[in-house]
Formats: structure tokens, sequence, C-alpha cells
């Protein structure tokens, strides 16, 4: 669960297996035109649900807020992950979770929705803030880049650029980590190659990946809160 509270000493990891074979997508399949009159615009506050429910999508949400929570400025996270790789992409979102009781429905209980009328309410919505990726190799330095060290915790900042925004009272936070974001970013082969633009079939591997969230190894995210 996400939470304020720092991680306790009795916390564990999220697990989930990456393959590049089968990456998570960045918008919804089918995937419609981008131009002229595709939703390429608006990918960047589509509804996330498409995602939650995947194995290799690790998701934490919190309770729902007692109060409005206003955000304005720099956000950042830091994961404390490991791969069985080594190299790996690491992708953080911030999500801004809708109540399920957020828009009064339109229709009657005898006749229901019309087709796709509920998808595009704002019931349990789930608004991306901010998205960002980290790409393992360059983890230490974008001009000399390294393997990763299979299965060793390793921090991992990733900044989320600056943003303003509110998270109203009944909301929820949430943020997803995910090590496929196809064709947003290229596939990482998940092993250690020279260049990932000559990487051979073989190259290309899935991994284990687990993100930490105990006290020794905390996970964590950095918002700026308007007090």
């Amino acid at each position: 669960m996400l939470s304020f509270e720092a991680p306790k000493a009795d916390g564990g990891y999220a697990q989930y297996v990456s393959d590049p074979a089968a990456p998570v997508p960045y918008r919804a399949r089918p995937i419609s035109p981008t131009y002229p009159n595709g939703d390429w615009r608006r990918w960047e506050v589509a509804d996330q649900r498409f995602v939650e429910g995947r194995p290799d999508v690790a998701t934490w949400v919190s309770a729902p807020l007692d109060r409005d929570l206003t955000i304005t400025g720099e956000i950042a996270a830091q994961l404390v992950a490991s791969t069985s790789g080594t190299d790996s992409d690491f992708v953080v979102k911030l999500i801004d979770v809708y109540p399920e009781d957020a828009q009064k429905n339109t229709w009657s209980d005898d006749a229901g929705p019309a087709p796709g009328e509920y998808a595009r309410s704002l019931n349990g919505y789930q608004l991306p803030i901010a998205m960002e990726v980290r790409r393992g190799r360059y983890n230490g330095s974008y001009e000399h880049p390294q393997p990763l060290v299979p299965d060793r915790p390793t921090v991992f900042a990733i900044p989320l650029r600056s943003h303003d925004h509110v998270f109203l009272k009944g909301h929820r936070l949430m943020v997803q980590v995910q090590s496929t974001w196809f064709p947003m970013i290229d596939r990482n082969p998940q092993k250690f190659v020279p260049s990932i633009y000559e990487a051979k079939a073989d190259d290309f591997v899935a991994a284990t990946q687990r993100v930490y969230t105990t006290a020794e190894h905390p996970s964590y995210s950095t918002i700026p809160v308007v007090r």
C-alpha cells in the first residue's frame, strides 16, 4: 500500500517479470492512428487502467485522501530495485485515481449506459500526472554505460519534472513501476550489450525485477506539497 509513512522494517519487495517480447504498451490497444485524427495529443492523460492488471506492472495505491492535496514543483522518485539481467529500464508513473462515484451517471438504471459510455466517464479514472524512465546502463554515467550487477539492490534516481496538480479529497495516489513502455522507449534487451541498436535476437531476455520497500532499502517518491 502507498503511504506517507516511511517503510517498516518488515517490508519486502514487489516482483514482476519483464519480457521485451511482450512489452507494456504506452497506449491501450488497439492503438488508434497517430495523425491526423488520432489521440496522440491526449495519450499523456489517458486512463492507465489498461495496464494496472498486467503481471509485469507493480502498483501501489494510497487510501482515499481526507483533504485536498496540492503539489507544485519538482517531483522525483527513488527506486531501490534489482534485476536478474545485466541491463534494465524502470518506468515510474505518479497517478491520480478518481473515486468510483466521481461523475454522476447520465443513464437510467433501466436503460443502462450506451456502448462505451461508462469507459468515457471519470469514475475510477487513473489520470497520469508524471511519467519518466531510467535506463539502467546509464545509471552511473551517460558517457560511460555500465552493466548492472544481477540481483543487486541498486538505487535509481528518477526525476519526474515539475508539475502543478491538486489531488482532490476522496481521490487516491497511485505509483506504477514497469520495465517496458513500447514504443515510447525502445525495447531494452535486458542483457548488457555495447549498443542496444546492434542487439541480436538472442540478446533479448526476460528478467525478474524487484522493487524494494524495506527500511534498509526504501523506495519512495518525493512530492512538493503546498501547505
